[in-house]
């Protein structure tokens, strides 16, 4: 009865340790939209004061006298939410150069909020959330979601830019290591390889996708081609070998 009610006790505390956490985190939150949404309501309150009505221009001519007025205002509205953006890649790079993914992709998934155009942005949080994902304190339906995070940013940055190389290359390894999914990064390594012609890695990952979708010819050409390009003794070697098995599960 002691150690359950031991037990009881530490469980109690650790939620309201969790309680008093979510209440502070949401009082933050709290202030910061207060704040903002003060700011624009006073904005708002000065454009509307122009009209003798109080109410906000509507004539061309007054709408003109409102921005010509506050058009400094707005572009510093502007400035400050396209410098934050800046601020949130640039701590999420850095971030990722620590090897602190998981503060990484909570960094960058504030940038995306501001710039959800840049491929950069996108391929740096399915790296982020992809590496995350292979952390021993994930594990189950925690690791899965990541996987899925970091392969939804890997398709969105190729959205934006079908040629990114980083991104074509990121999720065809998602696709052959961590889903078992093979068939469907053959596309996206065959197009990273048209771009990078002589990319050895790419060839040994497409290589081995061909290999477990049973495409053995295919397999061994690259292989082959690894062999005739590189100038790495162990890459050939590693290729000869890797050869050698997809031969003898061709050939039985």
């Amino acid at each position: 009865m002691a150690d359950k009610k031991g037990t009881a006790s530490v469980n109690g505390r650790t939620v309201r340790s969790v309680v008093i956490l979510v209440i502070l985190a949401l009082g933050i939150c709290g202030v910061v939209v207060y704040k903002r949404f003060a700011e624009r309501n006073s904005l708002a309150r000065q454009i509307a004061d122009l009209s003798p009505r109080g109410a906000p221009p509507r004539s061309i001519e007054d709408l003109r006298k409102a921005i010509a007025l506050y058009e400094r205002k707005i572009e510093a509205h502007v400035q400050d939410a396209a410098q934050t953006g800046v601020y949130w890649k640039i701590l999420g790079s850095r971030l990722i150069d620590k090897g602190l993914y998981g503060e990484a992709l909570e960094a960058l998934e504030q940038a995306a909020r501001y710039y959800p155009e840049d491929e950069t942005v996108h391929y740096l949080i399915g790296v982020s959330a992809g590496t995350s994902a292979k952390s021993e304190y994930f594990s189950g339906p925690e690791s899965a979601s990541l996987f899925r995070t970091a392969e939804q940013a890997y398709l969105r940055a190729i959205d934006i830019d079908e040629r990114y190389s980083k991104a074509l290359y990121g999720l065809s390894v998602l696709y052959v290591f961590e889903f078992n999914r093979p068939a469907e990064a053959v596309p996206y390594l065959e197009r990273f390889l048209d771009i990078n012609k002589s990319d050895t890695d790419a060839m040994f990952v497409l290589a081995r996708a061909h290999y477990m979708t049973e495409n053995y010819e295919a397999a061994a050409d690259l292989y082959d081609r690894i062999i005739s390009v590189s100038k790495d003794p162990e890459k050939k070697a590693q290729a000869g070998a890797n050869k050698q098995q997809v031969l003898d599960s061709w050939y039985g």
